[in-house]
């Protein structure tokens, strides 16, 4: 059965294999065509979340707006998520809190709670097309601690941040929300349909040097996916990191492989 995601999972392999500085031409877009999804995280000032459950829950609510039903073909968001996974799956993170968390709750998405940190993802558009009540957020300043998130739950993708590159929260978000979303379009209908079932649940955390390495997939994508369930995101590098660098390895779960 196809899936919402199938443009993604035929570019995976082409896009890792780029020159780094090819991720970044955007030579062939125009200006005003340039889409992107918006993942808002709730940081309130007296009692932000804990930095890797805010993580997890952007993940999966990147994840969920893209394969939920209104996202079929036929449904109301079928349009613009379609021509948003036609082209580069850009992620905008903002902070929002208060009457302006609030009031994101009114536009097309899907809100993802996670340990009580909560994450936001918006049906994407164009970036012209920002609704007001996205574009008066802030991008900069989601900075949050790092966490001590716990043994590793059984039965959920795990997800890989770069051990070599810091990343502000925001970035995070986003890079999370691409391996999710590359994941999903790699696995069959039933691993798609067990994910959803458990609400897309994933487990972020930051590699260790060795760990990085070993699942690191190299020049042979489709072999670690094959061999290890491991996927890798390469960025464009038009914030916070270099073009072509690896932000996340993401690993479908041995229990879920298995299934």
């Amino acid at each position: 059965m196809s899936s919402v995601l199938d443009p993604l999972g035929a570019r995976y392999a082409f896009w890792l294999g780029l020159p780094a500085e090819d991720t970044s031409d955007t030579s062939d877009e125009l200006p005003d065509e340039v889409r992107a999804m918006p993942v808002i995280l709730r940081i309130e000032r007296a009692e932000p979340p804990g930095r890797t459950p805010l993580l997890e829950a952007a993940a999966a609510a990147a994840l969920a707006v893209c394969l939920d039903e209104r996202s079929q073909p036929g449904g109301e968001w079928a349009e613009p998520v379609h021509a948003w996974l036609d082209n580069r799956i850009r992620k905008v993170a903002r902070r929002a809190r208060g009457a302006h968390w609030a009031a994101v709750q009114d536009l097309p998405g899907i809100t993802v709670e996670v340990d009580g940190a909560e994450a936001r993802a918006l049906v994407p558009g164009l970036v012209t097309e920002t609704p007001k009540e996205v574009a008066r957020l802030q991008i900069s300043g989601s900075e949050l601690p790092p966490d001590e998130p716990g043994p590793l739950p059984d039965g959920v993708p795990l997800l890989l941040l770069n051990p070599h590159v810091p990343m502000t929260v925001g970035k995070g978000a986003a890079q999370v929300g691409h391996a999710t979303m590359i994941l999903a379009a790699l696995l069959g209908d039933a691993e798609r349909a067990a994910w959803a079932a458990q609400g897309f649940r994933v487990a972020v955390r930051t590699a260790s040097v060795v760990q990085w390495k070993e699942l690191h997939p190299g020049d042979d994508p489709e072999g670690a996916w094959r061999r290890d369930r491991v996927i890798a995101v390469r960025d464009a590098g038009f914030t916070e990191v270099d073009p072509g660098t690896i932000t996340v390895l993401a690993q479908w779960a041995p229990e879920q492989a298995a299934s």
